[in-house]
């Protein structure tokens, strides 16, 4: 049953390149859908707390995104619907009409990019509701960012949405059907990008939204190539160079990467290239390893559930044989099953949680699986639908079977808590190539 009050958060599931393009010359595509995440959580934490105090109904109606993209993401207690179709005026009589059939009295709407908003903007418009059949909200561009009725109105027909006259005619539209009015408080939407970088001025920085950590030694056969394909205007890729005798630093910075020298070791090398990245999210990519056409959404997809702590992407070489594709089976099954992915399948995570869990371990052997475990302690584990694709170099040179039971071996003694040391040594030892 239908509660008196129903509030209804009216917004876009967030999707890089279809969200807040009027902000991707300024943010790029990622961060502007990172940014109307952030609006929307931040929006929802009010409305919440608004909804728990009056014991409304609270409802997000969304384009876009199914109903368990949107359970994943806001959480299961929400009421869910999508927004019908046409322009913003049917698809928002369309949701005030299913919440008034549904056995509202009072309902409330408003927008997800209204960083002013409060409990106390609200819960004046539930007040207000109790002595008028309308309650806008103005917004400084002309248009209104909520809107409140107790009964169907015939406001929202041939109206231009999106110019300046959107509030003031809609005034008059009141007028005309006698409507009682209540006007809350001017607030700005964050739709352009003078709003952002006035209201709003630590997003207008220029920063990526991803930053690819690439660790490598000697090789400058691989370099450009893993760097040009993992190339993006919503990333910056960082070589970390552990002191090459070939060409690898200057092949990586022709390619577009900025290079960093350091010691070498993967897990120095990946935390140093940490320590200088300006990301809000950090990808950890082998030199011969290559990431889908799309990763940037894939990871940025895969993060939009918050109980996620770090992610990668399914496990994939450049060898075509039978038996590597049954490796390649099982290194699934173990990654998504076990929640225990190698490195060389593109290590994704927030870099919150990467300074949380100290960086990678500093030891020369299994720092990913320890990283990996360390992380696990904040959140869950996710492997990304497509294939980070690496290099069957190794393979061929130890052997397929040879190298499947030595990284077999290796995660026995992971588990059995033998010491890195140990392993390496145990590595260098069985892992060279077989005389002929």
């Amino acid at each position: 049953m239908a509660r008196n009050d129903r509030l209804i958060i009216f917004g876009r599931y967030p999707v890089p390149g279809l969200t807040k393009t009027r902000l991707i010359p300024l943010l790029g595509a990622a961060r502007a859908a990172e940014f109307q995440r952030e609006l929307t959580e931040r929006t929802l934490r009010t409305d919440r707390s608004v909804a728990r105090r009056r014991a409304a109904d609270l409802e997000a109606c969304f384009e876009g995104g199914s109903r368990a993209k949107l359970r994943r993401w806001l959480g299961p207690e929400l009421l869910f619907s999508q927004q019908s179709s046409g322009d913003l005026g049917e698809r928002m009589k369309t949701a005030f009409v299913g919440a008034f059939r549904q056995g509202a009295q009072q309902v409330i709407l408003h927008g997800t990019d209204i960083p002013g908003l409060t409990s106390q903007h609200v819960d004046e418009a539930f007040d207000a509701l109790k002595s008028h059949d309308l309650v806008l909200g103005p917004s400084t561009d002309g248009g209104y960012w909520l809107i409140g009725l107790k009964k169907p109105a015939d406001l929202f027909d041939r109206m231009e949405w999106g110019t300046s006259s959107v509030f003031d005619k809609t005034v008059a539209a009141a007028r005309r059907q006698g409507l009682s009015l209540h006007v809350l408080g001017p607030l700005t939407d964050m739709d352009t990008g003078e709003a952002v970088r006035r209201w709003m001025p630590d997003w207008a920085r220029p920063q990526p939204y991803l930053s690819v950590i690439i660790p490598a030694l000697n090789e400058a056969a691989h370099i450009e190539k893993t760097i040009l394909n993992a190339w993006s205007p919503d990333a910056e890729l960082i070589v970390v160079d552990g002191g090459s005798r070939d060409r690898t630093a200057e092949r990586a910075e022709h390619a577009g990467a900025v290079v960093i020298k350091g010691p070498r070791g993967r897990a120095l090398q990946q935390n140093r290239g940490a320590a200088a990245a300006r990301g809000s999210v950090l990808l950890f990519l082998h030199a011969d390893t290559l990431l889908p056409k799309d990763y940037v959404t894939q990871v940025f997809e895969t993060l939009m559930d918050r109980g996620i702590a770090l992610g990668a992407f399914r496990f994939k070489t450049n060898l075509d044989r039978p038996l590597m594709r049954g490796i390649e089976f099982t290194t699934h099954f173990r990654s998504r099953y076990l929640r225990l992915p190698y490195g060389d399948q593109a290590l994704f995570v927030r870099k919150s949680h990467f300074q949380a869990a100290g960086g990678f371990p500093e030891m020369p052997i299994a720092e990913d699986l320890f990283f990996v475990r360390l992380v696990s302690k904040q959140g869950r584990i996710a492997i990304a639908p497509a294939h980070a694709v690496t290099s069957g170099r190794r393979w061929k040179e130890v052997g397929l079977l040879r190298t499947t039971l030595i990284n077999q071996l290796i995660l026995a003694g992971f588990a059995l808590r033998i010491s890195p040391e140990t392993l390496a040594a145990f590595y260098r030892r069985v892992a060279k190539k077989k005389s002929t």
